[in-house]
């Protein structure tokens, strides 16, 4: 759905003898000098050297030149058709060589700062571990998207409205509006060993790998060497699917069976259908919309491919067979928005391009709003998961929470990471956090209230924005640190700005930034400072570093994408551009459809009394009550302990990050993550805890690499290989997206 911020999932299979649980205290005494979950206790070290130098100018040059860096190629690569994320991993082990050689080469004499009585050194000595770590945290900041860059895109591209430059310029720090209620969260979400944030294993992994001094096994290899291994084979074999046989990224032989057959290409299709049978031989399938499986845990997983089994394969095919919503007149698969006759819709027969704002008697006058039955029903399954994070938290974990905002002033804490941190560093302080919101709250408001009220959201809607997202930041926040799987507040802001201000698309997508993206800001800098806690970074040297990080990726990101919108022509707009460009900005057009289905007609007219989608909202009240069954099982029978590992919000959302995932992404996440955090984690442990992160880590870097070095030598230049079929970046079902109702005509498909 839309733009997931969720870079990704969990790692391995959480495979805990308790439930997990946000108990201030340990639960056996083989715990207390360690964290409670045995990942943690696998994978991070528990010493620390606080005399290591952190900020140095090593942390600074290479931090905010891998954050620049990633921030432009991310960008770049995210209006492609086949859109490629670049994480920091990338940049953390680039950075590695580069910072030793500094170490050896640059002087260490100390430099004065004119008219201050600060000075540095260029070389205070060997390149360690902690500004290695800092440098990541940098890098992160330009590798996480910045969602505001969506609204200047569908205003420049899709609408083809002009913007204020001075108001791109506020309105990136956007960024920075959820570091400042983050500070209240950090005993819940940082120093609670039951809070682990398992994607942040995979790097911790990565570091040990490159510093720690390892003797190799006899007849194995240390954990660099197979870093190392893994990295040259997954660069190796990318050029095969990025460059020279692209169409094995989806591998869909139903339909090269049943060529004429619009109904097996629907069942087959791993790209416009159910995926039946569909495969692929691409690592950036695998990982492309989902994160790496093998940084996710087993249980996550299990929940993730139920909720989609039971989407994909029980309720989307009953529902468009008996015809519910006239689904057949549209296509099963597909995030466009169709009039009453199975064509695009055409936009601009309700929209008045004077007031750009919502034409009553257009619409009238032309049809409602259709849309895919996955996607009604994708929509409904946010509703759902919403509700059911909210429920879920307060009954798994409401006690737990009670009990430790009490204790907060206590400074209980509860395995050994936190006390290390508390003895060794001082805490950031909370007047911090709550000076930053206070500077970039009036900023925000000026972005929408100023240059014209562009953006047509009053300031109000601005502080209801943040007050929603203060209210879900928690609840969320324990959801993506127990589980990698993060629920958005994107569809939920569209319903409320929708029916309280409709007919405004930019005021609907302003909204939904600000309180979508403010929580998203708050739960990454949770996220990192959990990484920096389990690294042993100084509170305060983190701070600062994702505070500069910020400001350096937004800026990046948004003189990416107006330098690309406004020097590519017919950028973002599939039927005009040349034969073979890759500029279709897929993102973008989901992001697109959503203003004009919440913004233009709004949530009355999709989803209320005057709309085809009402009964949707019964959602609602499905995902409240989801949880209550499982919570109730798992205390009449607590002996089962696999009742407490049943997460509805995860199964309810299972489907969630679809659009723009399809179907081939989930079946070959789900059978890689299956055979490696269930079969191999629970038959060779030993194997999994030194190798499973770090073979993550090798593949990603890999694939980015590659995809790097084949754009700017051969692709920037249209060498694109030799024509054939399997250049194609497609699955050849060319009948999964056509309608099957009687007499409506579409082209490139049969009459029925």
């Amino acid at each position: 759905m839309e733009n997931q911020e969720t870079n990704g999932v969990v790692p391995l299979s959480y495979q805990t003898e308790k439930p997990i649980s946000l108990s201030l205290e340990p639960e056996n005494s083989d715990e207390i000098n360690d964290s409670p979950i045995e990942q943690v206790r696998l994978t991070v070290p528990i010493t620390d050297d606080p005399s290591l130098p952190c900020l140095t100018f090593r942390t600074w040059l290479l931090g905010i030149v891998s954050c620049a860096l990633l921030a432009f190629l991310n960008q770049f690569f995210g209006y492609r058709q086949n859109a490629l994320y670049i994480s920091s991993v990338s940049a953390q082990i680039v950075v590695l060589p580069i910072g030793m050689l500094m170490a050896a080469k640059l002087p260490n004499k100390m430099i004065r700062i004119p008219a201050t009585k600060w000075s540095f050194s260029m070389n205070p000595g060997p390149f360690n571990l902690k500004e290695h770590v800092l440098i990541t945290i940098f890098a992160n900041s330009g590798s996480n998207s910045v969602y505001a860059v969506n609204i200047i895109t569908i205003v420049k591209a899709f609408y083809h409205r002009g913007i204020h430059l001075m108001q791109l310029y506020y309105y990136h720090q956007i960024q920075m509006l959820g570091y400042g209620w983050a500070g209240l969260f950090r005993k819940f979400l940082v120093d609670s060993p039951y809070m682990w944030w398992p994607n942040n294993l995979v790097q911790v992994s990565l570091f040990r790998a490159l510093h720690d001094v390892e003797k190799r096994p006899k007849g194995g290899l240390t954990r660099l060497q197979f870093f190392l291994m893994v990295l040259a084979s997954s660069f190796a074999y990318y050029i095969v699917p990025n460059y020279l046989f692209p169409s094995i990224t989806a591998l869909s032989f139903v339909c090269w069976i049943w060529k004429d057959s619009v109904t097996a290409q629907q069942i087959g299709s791993g790209l416009g259908g159910l995926g039946v049978g569909s495969f692929a031989l691409d690592w950036s399938t695998v990982a492309g919309f989902l994160g790496s499986p093998l940084a996710t845990p087993g249980f996550a997983i299990a929940n993730i491919m139920v909720g989609f089994c039971l989407v994909l394969y029980v309720l989307i095919p009953v529902a468009y067979w008996t015809n519910s919503y006239e689904a057949k007149k549209f296509p099963i698969f597909s995030s466009h928005v169709f009039d009453s006759n199975g064509q695009e819709y055409n936009v601009s027969a309700i929209l008045n391009e004077t007031t750009f704002q919502f034409n009553e008697q257009g619409y009238d006058d032309y049809s409602k709003i259709n849309l895919s039955i996955f996607f009604s029903y994708a929509y409904g399954l946010s509703f759902a998961t919403l509700a059911a994070t909210l429920s879920h938290v307060a009954l798994f974990h409401g006690r737990s929470i009670w009990k430790q905002t009490k204790a907060t002033l206590q400074d209980k804490f509860g395995d050994v990471h936190t006390r290390l941190m508390k003895k060794n560093y001082e805490p950031v302080p909370q007047w911090w956090f709550y000076t930053l919101f206070m500077v970039v709250l009036p900023l925000a408001m000026l972005a929408c209230e100023g240059f014209g009220g562009q953006l047509q959201l009053p300031y109000w809607g601005v502080l209801l924005a943040m007050g929603l997202a203060l209210l879900f930041t928690l609840p969320i926040g324990v959801i993506t640190a127990t589980t990698n799987q993060q629920p958005g507040l994107n569809v939920i802001t569209e319903l409320i700005i929708g029916y309280m201000y409709p007919g405004k698309p930019l005021a609907n997508v302003a909204f939904k930034t600000y309180g979508y993206i403010s929580m998203t800001q708050a739960i990454m800098f949770l996220k990192d400072f959990k990484l920096g806690h389990y690294m042993k970074i100084p509170p305060k040297s983190m701070f600062v570093v994702q505070l500069v990080g910020t400001l350096v990726a937004s800026s990046v990101y948004f003189s990416t994408a107006w330098w690309l919108l406004t020097s590519i022509e017919n950028i973002c707009q599939p039927s005009k551009l040349p034969e073979g460009s890759p500029w279709t900005c897929p993102g973008d057009d989901v992001f697109y459809n959503a203003s004009i289905i919440w913004g233009v007609a709004g949530p009355l007219r999709m989803f209320g009394r005057l709309g085809l989608y009402s009964k949707m909202n019964y959602f609602f009240l499905i995902g409240l009550l989801a949880p209550l069954p499982v919570w109730i099982l798992s205390h009449k029978f607590p002996d089962h302990k696999f009742i407490s590992l049943i997460h509805m919000p995860i199964i309810l959302g299972g489907a969630g990050a679809m659009p723009p995932a399809r179907a081939v992404n989930y079946i070959c996440w789900g059978s890689v993550g299956f055979f490696f955090n269930f079969y191999v984690y629970r038959r060779y442990k030993g194997w999994w805890a030194r190798h499973n992160y770090i073979l993550s880590a090798g593949l990603d870097a890999g694939v980015a690499f590659m995809a790097i070095l084949c754009y700017f030598t051969l692709q920037v230049r249209d060498i694109n290989g030799m024509r054939w079929w399997g250049l194609d970046l497609d699955d050849h079902c060319p009948l999964a997206s056509c309608p099957t109702a009687p007499g409506i005509e579409v082209e490139g498909c049969p009459v029925f």
